[in-house]
């Protein structure tokens, strides 16, 4: 695959190496070719990234580049089975439609998200914070991602939705499944959606038969001022949604900033003895390097010009989350952690109308999650080479195969 006639790039995009990299071309493209033609790796179809800070915003927020897949992407584009979920629940789900259903489900989903709620989430969050560094702290070595990020996105997403945390492997199994990079997986995505869909209708039913005060009995229960509920479809599809963005994602970022942290001891030491810096760490941290390298695929629903560059009707669009969130236009000295920082907000959880739903949930877990590991392992350290760490394959998940670390002793080099 090449990315253009335009010579220069480090890697091509979506390749093995640029998945362990990406940073390099991601800044040539946006001084070189910020809104980027491309062969997506499935189905060769013409796609642009884009790479910039404003126009990712604008490709987020703008009405011209849709949400619906189905309903504008070119011929191309669907032929190539790269419509998320299509033939399944999710195809119609939250992530994938554009107002007035969007508004019209995020507004009845959104209104079970009370203060009440909330506030019960912190509790949950800490207790199991607790409980998993315990874990941890009867073992020398631990793997951050497995033992750690791992069981506390998917212990915090279990008690809040209600669902059995055993589940939550076979779960992450299926989202990697779901968006893959390889042409020769592609056949394996309506599967894995369809497997996530129906744990979702399980989950859904066995909580109509027994309620509790979770967010998924919430959801069954709740209606608007008018009455209007969300029916069965929109129920399953909704949960399977916030299974989507609640676990791996919330992995991946704690992941990847506690990689952060221990490359940068000087920011770490800071968090660590001053708890109350711990919300702007976050969104620090966020930008630097959060979970999301993109945005779900937009298209454009007419011919539509952007920074210059003219996009026909139908055309896929890929929104550059990490490319943005290190845009010098906007955030100077980009590639310094500060946990400091002050000035513009970062995309790492998106923007506009789409941006994640479970934001909240997210940041309140890194906040209690990140101090919580630094304070109780000071001397935390990678337990292998810093070279020999290695990201998954995915153009659209930015995580860690593993992070091993020893929590006491001689960082490794």
């Amino acid at each position: 695959m090449t990315l253009s006639t335009i010579a220069g790039p480090p890697t091509a995009l979506f390749s093995p190496e640029y998945y362990q990299d990406p940073y390099p071309t991601l800044a040539w493209l946006q001084e070189n070719s910020p809104v980027h033609r491309f062969d997506f790796p499935v189905g060769n179809v013409p796609t642009w990234i884009v790479t910039r800070y404003e126009d990712v915003k604008t490709v987020l927020a703008d009405s011209r580049f849709s949400a619906e897949g189905a309903t504008w992407g070119n011929d191309e584009f669907k032929a190539a089975g790269l419509v998320a979920a299509a033939g399944t629940i999710l195809e119609r789900g939250i992530a994938v439609v554009d107002p007035p259903v969007h508004t019209r489900l995020r507004r009845l989903a959104m209104s079970t998200f009370t203060t009440r709620r909330v506030e019960q989430w912190r509790e949950t969050v800490a207790a199991l914070v607790r409980r998993t560094l315990d874990d941890c702290a009867r073992r020398e070595r631990f793997d951050v991602m497995d033992d750690y990020a791992g069981e506390v996105s998917a212990g915090v997403l279990g008690e809040i939705l209600g669902f059995r945390i055993e589940r939550h492997r076979e779960l992450v199994t299926a989202l990697n499944q779901a968006f893959p990079s390889d042409p020769a997986l592609i056949h394996e995505a309506p599967a894995a959606f369809g497997r996530i869909c129906e744990y979702a209708a399980e989950l859904v039913e066995d909580k109509r038969r027994n309620p509790g005060d979770d967010l998924t009995s919430a959801l069954i229960q709740t209606s608007d001022d008018d009455g209007d509920r969300l029916d069965a479809d929109e129920l399953v599809g909704m949960v399977a949604a916030m299974i989507m963005g609640g676990s791996d994602t919330v992995r991946g970022f704690i992941g990847n900033a506690v990689l952060a942290l221990l490359d940068h001891p000087d920011q770490a030491d800071r968090l660590r003895t001053s708890p109350d810096l711990a919300g702007s760490a976050v969104e620090e941290l966020l930008r630097y390097e959060g979970a999301l390298s993109t945005a779900l695929f937009r298209v454009t629903t007419e011919e539509t010009e952007l920074a210059g560059t003219v996009l026909p009707a139908g055309s896929p669009v890929i929104a550059g989350l990490l490319a943005a969130n290190r845009d010098p236009r906007h955030f100077p000295d980009p590639e310094r952690l500060d946990l400091g920082r002050t000035g513009p907000r970062h995309v790492g959880l998106g923007h506009g109308l789409h941006n994640c739903m479970g934001s909240a949930l997210a940041r309140l877990e890194g906040v209690i999650a990140l101090p919580a590991l630094l304070q109780r392992f000071p001397d935390l350290s990678l337990d292998l080479p810093r070279d020999q760490l290695r990201y998954i394959d995915s153009w659209a998940i930015r995580r860690l195969a593993a992070l091993p670390v020893v929590t006491s002793g001689t960082p490794r080099a």
